[in-house]
This record gives structure tokens, sequence and C-alpha cells, in this order.
């Protein structure tokens, strides 16, 4: 059985450099990473903070939209919306920021952030040492805290789905100086 990613089309950062100026850059990830470095002209809006009409409004004259996160898991969930709305001029940028930076093209940089894989990383880490840490000096059911993070992390990577990355992806500090909703743009 083919999966829904298989029908999104990828495209390189070389090739989409070369589309660049007839093509709306659509970045979904969190106003920080944003803030740390995207493409010059990109227009920020957040997964989940847009419906697909404001999309194909702001895409309207364009020859396709490329859909950009920092690797590309988001861009896909992205563009599966865009997708099953009947979003036409559909691709994802293969590899994200990430695969942009490393092919040496241009990125406007601004203050430096974690990522959110970073912070997922940490909040996990924290929470299990403080599951460990209470499970041993306080009471052996705080050992618990630590099973839920692994059970839950353990399902983060059969599903591909990460409710603490999601979670931490509203906090305050990953969306300064974006009330998000319609009025998170920062485009040309």
């Amino acid at each position: 059985m083919t999966s829904p990613e298989s029908f999104i089309q990828r495209v390189a950062p070389s090739a989409a450099q070369q589309t660049q100026s007839d093509s709306l850059f659509l970045d979904v990830r969190t106003p920080a990473e944003y803030e740390d470095a995207h493409i010059a002209g990109a227009v920020l809006r957040p997964l989940g903070t847009w419906e697909p009409g404001e999309i194909a409004f702001l895409a309207a004259g364009k020859k396709q939209c490329v859909v950009v996160c920092q690797s590309g898991k988001r861009a896909t969930q992205a563009a599966q919306k865009l997708q099953g709305a009947g979003f036409p001029g559909l691709v994802v940028l293969d590899g994200g920021v990430n695969a942009w930076a490393a092919a040496g093209l241009p990125l406007e940089r601004g203050r430096k952030t974690i990522s959110l894989e970073r912070q997922v990383r940490i909040a996990a880490g924290t929470f299990v040492l403080t599951g460990a840490l209470l499970g041993y000096f306080v009471n052996p059911n705080w050992i618990a805290l630590s099973g839920f993070v692994g059970a839950g992390l353990i399902f983060a990577g059969i599903t591909d789905t990460c409710g603490m990355g999601m979670l931490l992806a509203k906090m305050p500090w990953n969306n300064r100086g974006c009330s998000c909703g319609s009025s998170c743009s920062v485009s040309k």
C-alpha cells in the first residue's frame, strides 16, 4: 500500500531556487525557527495556523507553492493538507532548510534559537531524569514518569508524530514576535 507522502512531489533545493521568482515559498516552521534562518521571500505560516484558502490567495499568480520546514516532515504534513483541499502546483522542499543550507544556498539569518528537535530532547531527558531521581529519593511511584515519557517517545517513533514537539511549538519562546493566526506573515 502506498503512503500519502508518496503522492507529494519533492524538489531539490537547487531546483527550487531556480523557480524562486515565480513560486510561493511557504515556510511552516515556528516563528523562532524562521527568525533563526529562512529562505529570502518565504512567507511564514506555522503549521496549523492557516487554512488552504489563505494559501491559495497568497499563491495566486505563482506557478507553484514550495512548502518548507526544517527537514521536510512538517512541510509534508502541510502539503497533505493542501493536497486534500485540491491545491494545484504543490511541492515540498526536499530536506527543508537544512538541505537548502547544506547546498550552500543563501539564507537570511536572525537571532539564533534552539531547534524544536533539540527542545524535545531536552524536555524528554529532563522528565526522565526527574522521574528517576524522584523515584529513587522520594517515592518509587515517580518512576512511572520516566516510563510515560519513554512510551511517548516510542509512540512518536512509530507514528512519526511528536505530541511534545507540537506542545513545545506553541510555547511563547517559539512564537515571539508573532500573534500567529492570519496576521503571522513575514513576507515580501
